[in-house]
This record gives C-alpha cells, structure tokens and sequence, in this order.
C-alpha cells in the first residue's frame, strides 16, 4: 500500500475490526442509541401578592446588551480540520496501520489544497502545509532509513467478494445433473442440494469458471499441507473447499472488510487463535499457522452449535451473529435460517458458495474440469533468524529471485525481514548452507542495507559504485580486493549506506530539512528535479503535485540528496577490515553541497573544491549542462 499527496511507499490496508467475527461480512450491528430524554416540564410561576408602585412611576427593565457574536475565521477552521487528519495519520503510522496512516494524510492535504482558501494567501495556512509536509515526508525518510519498511507486497483481491455480489437463476438442468452426483460424492461435509447452491453451480459452470480453475491450480500447492492439518486437529477434510471458496488459496488475499489471508480471517478472530500481526509480518498469511488457527476455530464452533452449516456461518459472521438468529427463531438449521432471512446476506451465499465449490471440486470430470492441472507443493529449507536482513540480500546469498523469497515467505508484509524477533525464513531447498555461508560475511548490523553484486562483463568498480550510489575503494575494502581486474561472474559484497543502492525511485537517502526553491518562469517538475539532482517523482511527492506543471507554485521544497554519514561508512568498514589506514580513506573526505552561480563552469568548480571535473560528473550524474541554483554533490574534496 504508497502515499500519494505525498506518497508513503508501502507494502496494503487492514480493514475495521468487528468484534467476534472471523471473516467480516461486512454487515454491521445497529448502533445502541441512549434513551431520549423527556424535555422538563415548563415551571408555573406562582404570583405573590405585594405592593405596586404607581403606574406613572414604574419602569421598565433595563435591556441587557447583547455581546457580539465571533466572527468565524475559516482559516482557523480548515487548519482544526487539517490538524485532526494529521495527527490521526500519525497515530495509524505509529500503530503499524500504512493504509490507514496514508488516508489520513491524504484527506489533510486535499482539506488544504482542495479548499477555496489559497495556501499563500494566509501566513498560518502556509505555516500548516509546511508542518504537515515536512512530517509526512520526515515519516518516509525514517522508514528509508530502517530498510524498505514500507514497500509492502501487493494484496489480492478475495475470490469470495464478487461470488457474494453475482445472482445466478437455479437452473433445472443443473440441478438435475448435479442431483446425481451429490448421490455418488462422499464427502465428510452433509451436501444439500438447494436452489441456493445449484445457482452457485451455475456462476462457477460460467461466468465463475476462471475464478474456480484457478483455485484448483493452486490447491496442488497446499493440498498435502492442509489435510494433513484439518486431520491432525480432528475436523472434516472437506473443510479445504471453504479456503478454495474464501480466497483461492492466495495466501495474499484480502476482502474488502479486511479479512486476509487462505483462510481469510479478521484481525481480531486471528489474535484469538495465537495469529500475531506486526509492522513487518501478518501470521494469517502463513499458510501453516492460519491453517491450524481455522482447523481450531471451526472445531470450536461446531463444538458450539452442533453443525458444520453453522459453524461455517458463524466463521464468516461471528458466532454471535448467528447464535441470535437461532434464538430468534427457535431452529438451529442453517437452511431454516435462510429461508426466513434473518442472517446477513453475505453469510446467507457463504455456505451455498462452499457447498457448490466443494460439489465441483469432487466432481472434476462431469464439469470439465479433469484438465486442470494443479500446482505441485513447493518444499523449502527454513533458517532460523534472530536478525533483521533485507529480503533482497537473502535472495542474492543463494542465487534466487526476490520474489522467489516472497513467494516462500507470505507472512512478509514488507522487503525486511522482523527487527527484534526470531523469524522462519523459507529458502529454496538445498541452499540452506549455501544462505549461512554468504550472510556470514555481511556484518549482522547492516543486513537491511548491504548487497551481493554479481560482476557483469565489462564492470568496473567505478560503474559498480555508481549504480549503488557508494564508492570504489568502500567496495575494495569490503571484499579484500588487491587492486587486479574483476572477474565476470563473481560476486561482490556492496556495503551501501542506510537508505541507498540501486537507483530507484523513491529509495534515495535525503536531508531531513527541506530546502526551499523559489519556482522562475519556464521552471517544470523535470528541469527542478534535473537541477537538484533528485528523481522528479520525489519532488512530486514531497510537494503533493500531480503532473510536470509548476503553474501557480511560487515555492518548491526539495530534501537534497546526502551522502553515507561518516558514522556508518566507519562502522560498516571496520566490521569487515580493522586497517586504521581504510578507516582514513574512506572517513576523511567531506561532502559538500555547492550551489551554482551565474558563469559557474565545471571547470571553475572543480578549481574551487580542489577537486576535478571527472569527479564532479561522476557524482552528479554525468552531469553536462550547469544552470544557476542547481545543487552539486563535491564528495572528492582534497
């Protein structure tokens, strides 16, 4: 889930939490409301009996004055307004909750930019954009600096929504045909054959197919793993086809109430049954964990109503939910209930989805369905960690893909592993040892930074350095190297600074102050990025912009880029080389931030800063053309 005004890169949202529900519905509890108060009676007053002045004598009171009313201030409003927004979004984001953190703060900035008041026109308005830009972009650079802590890894919509959406006519032929397999199918689930789930045999037989085919090509997957679960903790094998049903079994899956997960269970049901969620990892995207936790959960309902309709209608409502409707009526029967329609609609198609899915699925070849192919299980080596390391790097220890890691390693919301917790981490079987000899040589303390490079032809240190954004001799003094030419296909180890590597939008490492630019005739998103020396997608960002124009912008504000800090260039190095004349080399030479003036040339440059043009292009860029304002990075400073 990225912020967009300005973005928060970022990993998807958890929705809100009813209260004894383990995949929401959606449906919501009346509000209990408090009992009108009766207005008090009017009070009679009773007249006493005195003595009157005389008519010509008597006076009338004297009118009390009427204070005058405040004239409301809007900008005092919009600013209250504003201010609500942001300090929610920085509850969310202290929270754990990304989505909801980037709702916030976007609603703050559509409430400033989008009012009829002009942000200029008002020196405390201004004041308030500042404030809020540069804490929302201050948020973004701290998790920059602690890993890519909010790149999370993109949700899938659950099958299970748009099959509650779709009505489908219960049609004769079908039920005929599907009569006579429910006759000949065992399963260890009772299977009614109702108008309900004839007309879901119908959508899964047509408009659903592709939904369904997918399902059961994924299923090979996690088959062996889940009925071997479902038997160990004592509930009907048949109890796969509800994760079939729910979520297609992708682990990745999420509803639009914010169930997630194979087995799609809400935040709150999930802590219930020991499934943990954190900023970095979400245990109800763990095939196995969630799994169990569903096996329990539904033995406990069943143990509760005595029927497994029910129990599955109390899993997707809540136990609560249902238990009422069979109070209500007085029949403990899912299809009672349905017909007298005292359940949430949703819960009301939950079984009959399952039922017709679980129908199908026993029954591949009366629906053409023999030809589907499923996925074979995916074994993997599992490590024990008690540290955090950047999935990335896991991946080059061992020579696979981050996605391959990902895809190994589900319960990952984010490209980093748990800070300040043990964590399984699955590896691609037979590269275990493989893993714990590479990681072995990066320092424990940067492995949410530092890279494996595998030499290309060609490749030099210089051109390797550059695309990682550090320097050569910080890549020689890592890897030991002695000075003789690089050979293709080896790996290098890449100690990059904390919130570096790989060019790449919006993983720069940045000033935390802003600089302030004063927008000139002509200037665009593009030429202020170019003269900055930043992506233009950053500049966006940190100035809720949304296309190249500049048109009515009189101020930009730009987070200049910044170099390794000495302290962990120091550290990284000495971890890996204890040479006091490295430490030198690499910790002697500053960084400085040169503004270009009107007649500035490189050359001129260069002659300031005692440094040379090659140097000045290498780290900006390759740097040709020179405009007044532009900032230079002069890191070769002798």
């Amino acid at each position: 889930m990225r912020i967009t005004k300005p973005h928060l890169l970022i990993a998807p949202l958890i929705g809100l939490v009813l209260a004894g529900t383990a995949c929401q519905t959606g449906q919501r509890g009346a509000a209990l409301l408090p009992a009108s108060q009766a207005n008090a009676p009017a009070l009679t007053a009773v007249a006493e009996t005195v003595q009157q002045p005389p008519a010509e004598t008597a006076k009338p009171p004297a009118a009390e004055p009427v204070p005058p009313q405040p004239k409301p201030d809007p900008v005092a409003e919009l600013i209250a307004k504003v201010e609500k927004e942001y300090q929610a979004g920085q509850d969310n984001y202290k929270a754990g909750h990304l989505e909801a953190a980037k709702q916030n703060f976007d609603r703050a900035f559509d409430l400033l930019l989008g009012s009829s008041l002009d942000v200029r026109s008002d020196e405390r308005l201004q004041e308030e954009f500042d404030r809020v830009l540069d804490g929302v972009n201050g948020l973004e650079l701290q998790a920059l600096q602690e890993g890519d802590g909010f790149t999370e890894q993109k949700s899938e919509p659950a099958p299970i929504d748009e099959a509650n959406e779709v009505t489908f006519p219960a049609d004769p032929n079908v039920r005929a045909k599907a009569a006579e397999e429910v006759a000949a199918t065992h399963s260890d689930l009772p299977l009614m054959l109702t108008d309900p789930v004839v007309s879901y045999i119908n959508y899964f037989s047509t408009r659903g197919r592709g939904t369904l085919e997918h399902a059961l090509v994924r299923s090979g997957r996690y088959q062996d793993m889940i009925q071997s679960i479902l038997k160990e903790e004592g509930v009907p094998q048949d109890l796969i086809y509800l994760a079939q049903a729910e979520s297609g079994f992708h682990p990745l899956a999420v509803s639009r109430a914010g169930a997630r997960g194979i087995w799609q269970f809400m935040g709150s049901r999930a802590k219930g049954y020991g499934l943990e969620r954190s900023w970095w990892v979400d245990d109800r995207q763990d095939p196995e964990k969630s799994t169990r936790a569903a096996a329990r959960h539904l033995k406990d309902l069943y143990n509760q109503f005595g029927d497994w309709y029910l129990a599955m209608a109390a899993y997707n409502s809540g136990p609560g939910t249902v238990q009422s409707a069979v109070k209500r009526t007085g029949y403990a029967d899912f299809w009672e209930l349905y017909k007298r329609n005292v359940l949430p609609k949703e819960t009301r198609n939950y079984v009959p989805i399952i039922v017709a899915v679980t129908i199908m699925a026993k029954n591949p070849a009366q629906y053409g369905l023999d030809t589907v192919v499923p996925e074979k299980p995916v074994p993997y080596d599992t490590v024990k960690i008690d540290y955090p390391v950047d999935v990335r790097l896991a991946a080059e220890c061992v020579d696979a893909s981050a996605s391959d890691l990902l895809d190994l390693n589900p319960s990952l919301l984010r490209l980093t592993t748990p800070k300040d917790q043990e964590f399984e981490l699955h590896l691609p079987t037979g590269t275990k040892e493989r893993y714990l000899g590479a990681i072995a040589a990066i320092p424990p303390d940067v492995r949410v930074w530092w890279r494996y490079h595998k030499v290309a032809p060609d490749e030099t240190l210089a051109s390797i350095a550059r695309a990682y954004h550090t320097t050569p001799q910080a890549i020689a003094e890592a890897n030991n190297l002695d000075g003789n030419p690089l050979e293709a296909e080896s790996k290098l180890i890449i100690p990059v600074a904390p919130g570096k590597g790989r060019p790449a939008e919006g993983t720069g490492s940045y000033s935390r102050a802003a600089t302030r630019y004063k927008v000139r005739k002509g200037d665009t998103v593009q030429t202020v990025a170019d003269n900055f020396g930043v992506p233009p997608g950053m500049v966006r960002r940190w100035n809720h912009l949304k296309g190249d124009s500049l048109r009515g912008r009189r101020v930009l504000y730009v987070h200049l880029p910044v170099a390794p800090s000495a302290s962990e260039t120091r550290r990284a190095v000495a971890s890996k080389s204890k040479s006091k004349k490295s430490l030198r080399a690499a910790n002697d030479k500053p960084v400085v931030h040169h503004t270009v003036k009107r007649g500035e040339t490189l050359t001129s440059i260069a002659n300031t800063h005692h440094t040379t043009v090659a140097a000045l292009k290498r780290d900006n860029g390759n740097i040709a053309t020179l405009r007044p304002g532009m900032i230079l990075l002069i890191r070769d400073v002798k």
